[in-house]
Parts: C-alpha cells; sequence; structure tokens
C-alpha cells in the first residue's frame, strides 16, 4: 500500500503538481482570510472552500473548470445560509440535510460539473455542523467562502494553470444512461440518502454533537463509485485509513496541543498528502484527512483520544449505513461500469501508442505524455471498478484470478507505454519505418479486444533490438495475452459482483 501510494507512477508529474499546487492555493486563501480579519472559524471554512475548489473541480477544458468554479458560490453560499439558519431546529435541520446528500449525489447525472457542486453543497452544509455555525455568522462565513474561492481561482487559472495545453481529462462520471430507476445515478441518490439517514439517526444516538461525521462517512463513500462492489470495498478502505490516522494522530496531533506553528505546517502537509495519494490510494488519502482533521481540532483546543475514538465509531457508523444500502436498496452491480472502464483503458492504449510514435515520426504538436497521464487515471478507475473481484474476502477464487490476470496485463501494457514515451522524449531515437506498422497492430488488437470480436489477436516474435520497436511488440504481447481472461466470463463485460 505504501509503495503504491508514493512511488506510483505519475506521468509528467501531475500528482505532485496538483499537490504543490493545493497547497498553495488553500495557504494563500487562509492568508487572505486572516489579513482582511477573519477569525478562526472563517480561516477554516475558507481554507476548506479553497480545498474544494481545487479538490472537485474536474471538468475537461480549463474554461470549464473556471465555470464550475464560479458556480461554487452560487450553491454553497444558500446551502450554508439554510444550515445555519436551522442551527436550532434540529429536525428541520437533519431533513435539510438528506435532502442535501440527495440532491448533491443525483446531480452527478451532469457529469464533472453537477459532481462537484454536489459535493460543494453537501461540504458546506457539513462544514456548517463541525463549525456549530449559526445565523448571526453568516457575513463573516459567506465573506470567507467567497474570497477563498477567489483566491484559490487566481492561483489554479493565473499563476498555476498547468492543465492548459493538456488533452481532456478522464474524469470519472458515472453512466448516465436509462431513465427513472434505470438511471444509475438515481439509484445511487436513493442508496445514499437512505444510509445517510442510518447513519444519522444511529450517528446522534452515540453522540449528540459529532453525529454529522457518520453522515459525512457514507457520503464520501459513495462518492466516485458506481456499484455495490466499488462501495462495499471503499468503506472498508475508509474505516481502515481512519484507523491508521487515528493511531498516528495519537502519537503527532494529541501531544502537540494545537500549537500553531507546527499544527500550520503539519496541515500544509496533510493537504499535500490528501492530493498527492488521491489518485491511487483512498486509504492513504483517508489517513491524510484524519490527520487533517486532528490538526483542526487541535487548533480548537477539543483534541483528546476520548474524541478520536468516537470519530472512529461514528465513522463505522457511516460505513453501515453505506453497505446496507447498496446492498438493500436498489443495488447496482459492477459487470457494466468494469467493462466500460476497461475499454476505455484499452483505447487510451492505443491513443498513447499513436501519440509517441507521431513525436517518434518528427510530430511537434503529438503529447503523449498526456496521454500517459490519462491512461493511469483510467488504470486507477479499473482498479477501482475490479476491486471487490480481488479482495481477499471474495470466495470466488475463479473469477479472482482472472481480474488479477486483467489487472497485470493492463499494468503491463502501462509499463510498455512509459518505456515507449522515455524513447519518444530521446530527440536522437531513430524514425523507423516500422514503427507505423507496429502502431496499426496494437491498433487491431485494442479494435478486437474492445468490439467484441472473434478474430484471433496474434502475439508478435521476439521484440527487435530497436528499443521503440521493442516496447511496441511488448505492448502487442500484453494485448494478446488480454484476449484470453478478458473473452472468458466473467471478466470485463462478464465481471460480476
Amino acid at each position: 500500500m505504501v509503495k503504491r501510494a508514493f512511488v506510483a507512477p505519475d506521468p509528467g508529474r501531475l500528482r505532485l503538481r496538483f499537490a504543490a499546487r493545493a497547497v498553495l492555493g488553500i495557504g494563500a486563501a487562509v492568508v487572505v482570510c486572516g489579513l482582511t480579519g477573519q477569525s478562526l472559524v472563517g480561516m477554516v471554512i475558507g481554507g476548506l472552500a479553497a480545498l474544494l475548489a481545487l479538490f472537485t473541480v474536474a471538468d475537461a477544458t480549463v474554461r470549464g473548470q473556471a465555470v464550475t468554479t464560479a458556480l461554487l458560490p452560487v450553491v454553497g453560499l444558500p446551502v450554508l445560509a439554510v444550515a445555519a439558519g436551522l442551527h436550532d431546529r434540529p429536525v428541520a435541520r437533519d431533513l435539510a440535510f438528506l435532502a442535501v446528500v440527495g440532491a448533491g449525489v443525483y446531480a452527478r447525472r451532469w457529469g464533472p460539473r453537477g459532481h462537484s457542486l454536489g459535493v460543494f453543497a453537501f461540504m458546506t452544509f457539513f462544514a456548517a455542523q463541525f463549525l456549530h455555525a449559526t445565523a448571526g455568522q453568516l457575513p463573516e462565513l459567506h465573506a470567507a467562502v467567497l474570497l477563498s474561492v477567489l483566491t484559490a481561482a487566481a492561483v489554479r487559472f493565473g499563476l498555476w494553470c498547468y492543465e492548459r495545453g493538456l488533452p481532456q481529462s478522464a474524469a470519472p462520471a458515472p453512466s448516465g444512461g436509462g431513465t427513472g430507476l434505470a438511471r444509475v445515478t438515481t439509484r445511487q441518490a436513493i442508496q445514499a440518502t437512505a444510509g445517510a439517514g442510518v447513519a444519522l439517526v444511529v450517528g446522534q444516538l452515540v453522540s449528540g454533537q459529532r453525529w454529522y461525521w457518520a453522515v459525512g462517512a457514507t457520503w464520501w463513500i459513495f462518492v466516485n463509485t458506481a456499484s455495490r462492489g466499488e462501495t462495499l470495498v471503499r468503506g472498508f478502505r475508509r474505516i481502515l485509513g481512519t484507523v491508521i490516522g487515528i493511531g498516528l494522530g495519537l502519537l503527532i496531533a494529541v501531544p502537540l496541543h494545537g500549537a500553531p506553528v507546527a499544527t500550520a505546517v503539519l496541515v500544509a502537509v496533510s493537504v499535500f498528502g490528501i492530493f498527492y495519494t488521491a489518485a491511487v490510494s483512498y486509504t492513504w488519502m483517508m489517513l491524510w484527512v484524519t490527520l487533517l482533521a486532528e490538526f483542526l481540532y487541535g487548533l480548537f483546543g477539543v483534541l483528546s483520544p476520548g474524541l478520536l475514538a468516537l470519530r472512529l465509531v461514528e465513522t463505522g457508523i457511516g460505513a453501515l449505513g453505506a453497505a446496507l444500502a447498496v446492498l438493500l436498496v436498489l443495488p447496482v452491480t459492477t459487470h457494466l461500469t468494469t467493462d466500460a472502464w476497461i475499454q476505455r483503458a484499452l483505447r487510451c492504449v492505443h491513443a498513447c501508442t499513436a501519440e509517441a510514435t507521431a513525436r517518434l515520426n518528427g510530430s511537434t504538436t503529438a503529447d503523449p505524455a498526456a496521454r500517459a497521464a490519462e491512461l493511469e487515471q483510467l488504470l486507477g478507475r479499473v482498479r477501482l471498478s475490479v476491486a471487490p473481484l480481488v479482495h481477499p474476502l471474495n470466495p470466488l477464487l475463479g473469477r479472482k484470478r482472472r481480474a488479477r490476470r486483467v489487472l497485470v496485463l493492463l499494468d503491463a501494457c502501462a509499463s510498455e507505454i512509459r518505456g515507449l514515451l522515455a524513447v519518444a522524449a530521446d530527440p536522437e531515437a531513430s524514425h523507423d519505418a516500422s514503427l507505423a506498422a507496429a502502431c496499426w497492430r496494437v491498433e487491431a488488437a485494442v479494435e478486437a479486444l474492445t468490439e467484441g470480436g472473434s478474430e484471433h489477436i496474434t502475439s508478435p516474435v521476439e521484440p527487435p533490438a530497436e528499443p521503440a520497436l521493442a516496447h511496441l511488440h511488448g505492448l502487442e504481447r500484453a494485448l494478446a495475452d488480454l484476449a484470453e481472461p478478458l473473452r472468458t466470463p466473467p471478466v470485463g463485460s462478464r465481471v460480476a459482483a
């Protein structure tokens, strides 16, 4: 797990830039809030607003990202007003919270923008519970959110807009096909609302002060999942990351007693960890989220071992609510989503190959590194979708073996792509006429795998000594080997969980 989080491939160093920019943007937002006279409460909600603006906005174009960022306060400020206004009316507050949960998940049907706005709305309501916000604090809180989103946008679109020139993002979005209950987002909205309802009731029985932790756990377990199996595995990983984070918090955060300078440094480290590990390990991301929450509670002077134990209990309640919802309320199986992500990854393999070959043939506009970064995103989605099948507790050994074989071979494809990119980056690399033929064979193999044809995919002979052709032949071999597990039930379109 450690190796996957910190040694995972990072083509174009996009994860590193993502994390570094987040620290800069969030830090700048907190400083701006402080310089304008905001209290600690204002700086905290401002930092959260900046974090969400930098973390959740994932439109395919820079212009689309800017539009979504501008819409965040339009959604968040009214939700914050409702949450603060209902502070002393618990029944109405709880019903409003559940409505925000359902609407936030349902908004995923409109793609990345709907997803971002739904997350921002939920987290705004959540933050109001975390800070015990009241109507009298609204002017300060609204100002903090606006200042922070504006500051984060200035960093993202002005100071450090590394997305310019990259191809369209492969940011995940659930399937929007069908109508009514046939639509995945509709079913998930109902599931999330039911799970959050269970978490809210049981969470309040355990703690009248920190019950919102349980609702938050249920919500985040549903984020970026599209099936029953994915949600159950994500719940397990959330609990595991929380346990590890609490253990580290007992060693680091509790003895720190909220010391301002040391806490500020460790908050920055935690933010970097969240952004850097999010794409490769949900467990590690949750570890850093837990540490961040602990440091913030330390600043408020309320952190204690008892509070950490309560957080673990509430997280478990939230995970249980999510599990009951996906198992009992309109369950969604994994086979369709798994097949879709595998096919997208295979098509991206061909796109990477074509871009690298074009670069080797002298093209100055080809950008294989950006395509490789997209491939890493897609492989992450494949791993998430297949995770229920390869989990140690899965008793279906045949399916587990085939799923693992698919993952190994897709990783082999990615490894050959990275090798090909390294060759393409060398200005002295040779331009061989046989590159086009090899690229065409890769395209044919991908089409055979994704179109469901019955044609035989031939594994190449021993690769030549020329580096680029060697990587292309290795890619052909991995694609040929993929034919057997993908065409043997139940992997690919035949995976079920």
